[in-house]
């Protein structure tokens, strides 16, 4: 807890500071890149920083964290901090580099507020900061010691054992152990982060969830190409994200990583964990959301489980889903699971299956009373689906989901 002197100073400052922080974090940002080029280069995805996304998502994790903390009307903090540790454990982020974002971050909001920032305003956020330095700390030390490795210690280099086209854009990988040994187990639903050596020389860090469950003793992973149009349509309009290439990392696996090949890959993490008990499920994905889906569903088949399970997708075409045949396949398997499609264009085919045209619309969806639901696509269509849930009465505490890129929800929903 903050001492009694220092939340109140947070709680008075907190409306100036809280409202600056959007301007604050990008000179932060700056600042450090300037002291820590290789950090912007083997490091932070350099894409999400050109188009502002990280930015806005640290801005938004920072006030809401601080408001946590001097507003007893709060949830706790823990799935706030949860989500970003399990980030930095796959990353192998260590306790040493929370002082260097210290310094930058400090000297930054001194940048923006001046003499706003009296010592007595500087010694109570200063207070915030270590305490949330703390607590990710701690938190990131129990992910290492539970993936029985040092910190920072979660980099295997695996071999590509099998590459496929699972759609007119996707391809998985699958990934083994050079030894051939089983690799670690893990929670249906986690993700795994790859680095890749890029043509410029910085080596890149992406993540990617695990599309088989744990018992294969192998991981796989889905990679979905994007193309500079599709990209151009959602970036932001700045010239430094028009500088780099779209989805480098994801294009560069998509087009020079075949059977034979090196994957530089962390340790399973991700708070996106499958629960093991008998509630039923709802699972709803778009496009390459569908991939933690395939690992829930993959466990499940394999433990013969009549759980119920409502199976929710929508993608753009029957084309571009990837792994159609092999999500249909793994209903089928399941007794107590349904199988709902949605696309932007329905071939012929797909619409005699069933499929519809359009968006998602779960008005029709039949959801089992006590279902836990799990969430992954785009941000939009996340919270679109969230609140239909929660409009048919599916508790918040029951709705979780996974990110592709930085959680910005999860600020915004606290906030």
């Amino acid at each position: 807890m903050l001492s009694e002197k220092s939340t109140e100073i947070v709680r008075a400052t907190l409306p100036v500071i809280g409202g600056a922080i959007g301007d604050i974090t990008p000179i932060f940002y700056r600042r450090m890149f300037a002291a820590h080029p290789e950090l912007i280069q083997d490091l932070f995805n350099r894409g999400n920083q050109a188009q502002g996304d990280q930015q806005r998502a640290l801005a938004g994790a920072i006030a809401v964290y601080a408001t946590m903390l001097v507003d007893p009307e709060q949830p706790a903090p823990s799935a706030l901090l949860g989500r970003i540790a399990h980030k930095h454990a796959s990353l192998g982020i260590v306790a040493e580099q929370y002082p260097i974002v210290h310094e930058h971050l400090f000297a930054a909001i001194v940048e923006v507020l001046g003499e706003a920032v009296t010592p007595d305003v500087a010694a109570a956020w200063d207070e915030v900061y270590w305490h949330m330095a703390h607590d990710l700390i701690a938190a990131e030390t129990a992910l290492y010691r539970e993936a029985g490795v040092d910190a920072g210690d979660v980099w295997r280099d695996l071999v590509v054992v099998e590459r496929r086209l699972t759609s007119t854009d996707t391809v998985s990988f699958v990934l083994a152990a050079p030894d051939g040994a089983d690799l670690p187990s893990f929670s249906p639903g986690q993700y795994v982060s790859v680095q890749v050596a890029l043509p410029d020389g910085a080596r890149q860090i992406r993540q990617y969830s695990l599309s088989w469950g744990p018992q294969r003793g192998q991981w796989r992973i889905g990679v979905r190409r994007i193309l500079a149009a599709e990209a151009t349509a959602t970036a932001a309009s700045t010239a430094a994200s028009a500088a780099l290439p779209a989805g480098e990392v994801s294009n560069h696996l998509y087009d020079n990583v075949f059977e034979g090949d090196a994957l530089h890959v962390s340790l399973p993490f991700g708070d996106l964990a499958l629960d093991d008990s008998d509630a039923p499920l709802l699972l709803v994905s778009a496009g390459i959301g569908c991939t933690p889906m395939l690992g829930m569903l993959d466990h499940l088949a394999t433990r013969e489980t009549d759980r119920p399970v409502a199976v929710v997708h929508a993608d753009r075409s029957p084309a571009r889903h990837a792994h159609r045949a092999e999500l249909q396949d793994l209903v089928d398997r399941l007794p107590g699971a349904a199988l709902h499609t949605w696309y932007e264009e329905t071939g012929t085919s797909a619409a005699a299956a069933g499929a519809r045209t359009g968006y998602v619309d779960l008005s029709d969806v039949d959801i089992a009373p006590g279902s836990t639901a799990y969430l992954c696509g785009p941000l939009p269509f996340m919270v679109a689906m969230r609140d239909a849930l929660v409009a048919r009465d599916v508790p918040a505490d029951r709705i979780h989901y996974e990110t592709f890129g930085p959680d910005a929800w999860l600020a915004d929903s606290l906030a």
